[in-house]
């Protein structure tokens, strides 16, 4: 899971200071001392976390705080809203993507550059699949042609993907390469509206690189020039990410390898810091492990938050074609409206959310239960092995037991009879039940913040505050704060 460790060590930080019995400036301080060590540790910017911690104590001042108000909460929101401007450098990207609207319309191009070895070929290849995945029909250009096997490397992964490439094994110009791909992309009967350009890297030569990523640049006019970097260098992604941008037009960041590296928040701490926008994040080695990047909702998951929102883009990029017809929104709104939350359901939604992508980052979505205990833990290997241990208690289930909306029908019996045939002890089986119930509380909690969605009546964004302002604080810090759960609603109500 993404920076897993660091948003464990910030979650216990506001959790210690919440179970606090008297929440002062003593408190406050070792919170905010523990977090600045956590960031530290993950090889954020120095610079950057004494600015949170200083905008932090700004925001916050305890002793002006009215009578009988939530110290806890206003720390945390304080702490996250901090969090999140340390990663959003406040500049959207020059250039986004449009799909064609006709023979006349030029296709966009997409240049990506970046050193060897950060990952940018696999990244062309993602890139273009998530475009895919959103209706657009794009088309790789290999223009690498420094390092042996790069086109191979790009031709197995478009392959795979079922994106057309162009390459050429014989010719060593990658200026005239990029310009013979994009040449026959643009007289291709396929009309493709998005063009990507991969470029050669190095790991010295830097001025040669930078004059080799300028020719071509100059020759294939692209719209958008990302900078695809390694989340490992930590920190010293400022130095990289300012001299690319001073060397060539570099609009978008893309950092890759979040998985696993724990520099990842200070690399995107320390890209943010040159007001450079990070679009997406590189999650795995395989195409569909790749996301969009908003600082809000990471933020929200790193800290076992959730983000619903982005659970409903993850069903909705996951569904087949020829069921694009079909609501994301219905299908998450099923799960948490109605009457009781069932075993059944409860298992449906571990089997889509299994067939979506890796478990750590789909179930850090979900708000509490799971993906709190994922996050904050850092153990999603165990997480994996506890989903998958409770499908197989399930699977030796009745019908009627997964059924069931009565508490009481899970008697002892029933229980020893499920174990044996599951071949998993008793404690298991009564484990699975409480980690049932724990959900299903949850689910109960989301009706009553969407209302006007259920009865099909105007929904406006006053009524939406109103809802939103009635959940406990505590409720709606697990269900992805304010932000997310006006997200979810307005693409409910759209959906309607």
């Amino acid at each position: 899971m993404v920076l897993a460790e660091l948003g464990g060590s910030i979650a216990r930080a506001l959790k210690r200071m919440s179970d606090s019995t008297v929440v002062d400036e003593a408190a406050f301080a070792a919170c905010l001392n523990e977090i600045s060590r956590a960031l530290l540790q993950a090889d954020v910017r120095f610079a950057s976390v004494k600015d949170l911690q200083a905008n932090v104590r700004t925001t916050v001042n305890l002793a002006s705080l009215p009578a009988g108000a939530n110290k806890r909460h206003v720390i945390t929101q304080a702490v996250v809203a901090e969090l999140c401007r340390m990663l959003d450098p406040g500049t959207p990207p020059p250039f986004s993507p449009t799909k064609s609207k006709g023979t006349t319309t030029r296709p966009s191009v997409v240049m990506l550059v970046g050193l060897q070895g950060s990952g940018k070929t696999t990244t062309c290849a993602k890139y273009a699949a998530h475009h895919r995945r959103k209706g657009f029909s794009p088309a790789l250009v290999c223009a690498d042609t420094f390092r042996a096997g790069a086109f191979d490397q790009l031709k197995q992964n478009a392959a795979k993907a079922n994106i057309p490439f162009y390459g050429s094994y014989a010719e060593t110009d990658p200026v005239k390469v990029a310009v013979d791909g994009v040449e026959t992309f643009l007289r291709s009967e396929q009309r493709h509206d998005l063009i990507i350009v991969d470029t050669s890297g190095r790991h010295r030569q830097e001025a040669a690189l930078l004059e080799e990523m300028r020719q071509v640049a100059e020759a294939v006019r692209p719209d958008l020039v990302i900078l695809v970097m390694d989340a490992s260098i930590g920190q010293a992604a400022f130095d990289q990410a300012r001299a690319f941008k001073e060397s060539v037009p570099v609009g978008a960041v893309i950092v890759t390898k979040m998985d696993g590296h724990a520099k990842g928040g200070g690399a995107l701490s320390a890209v943010a810091a040159t007001k450079a926008p990070v679009i997406f994040i590189g999650t795995g080695e395989h195409v569909g492990e790749f996301e969009p990047f908003d600082p809000k909702p990471f933020v929200s998951r790193l800290l076992g938050m959730g983000d619903l929102s982005g659970l409903v883009n993850k069903i909705k990029d996951a569904m087949p074609d020829q069921q694009q017809n079909t609501n994301p929104e219905e299908m998450v709104q099923k799960l948490m409206t109605g009457g009781a939350f069932t075993l059944r359901m409860m298992y449906d939604m571990f089997q889509n959310l299994r067939e979506m992508g890796p478990l750590g980052q789909l179930f850090s979505m979900l708000p509490g239960g799971f993906g709190g205990e994922l996050m904050a833990k850092g153990r999603e290997k165990e997480g994996q092995a506890k989903i998958k241990r409770y499908m197989t208690i399930m699977d030796s289930m009745t019908a009627a037991e997964l059924d069931s909306t009565d508490p009481k029908m899970m008697n002892e019996s029933r229980i020893v009879r499920i174990a044996r045939g599951s071949g998993r002890q008793v404690k298991d089986v009564k484990e699975m039940l409480e980690e049932h119930k724990r959900m299903a509380k949850m689910m109960k909690k989301m009706p009553k913040m969407m209302p006007n969605l259920n009865n099909n009546r105007r929904c406006d964004s006053s009524s939406v505050s109103k809802i939103i302002s009635s959940l406990p604080q505590n409720v709606l810090q697990q269900l992805g704060g304010a932000g997310a759960l006006q997200n979810v609603i307005k693409q409910m109500k759209g959906a309607k």
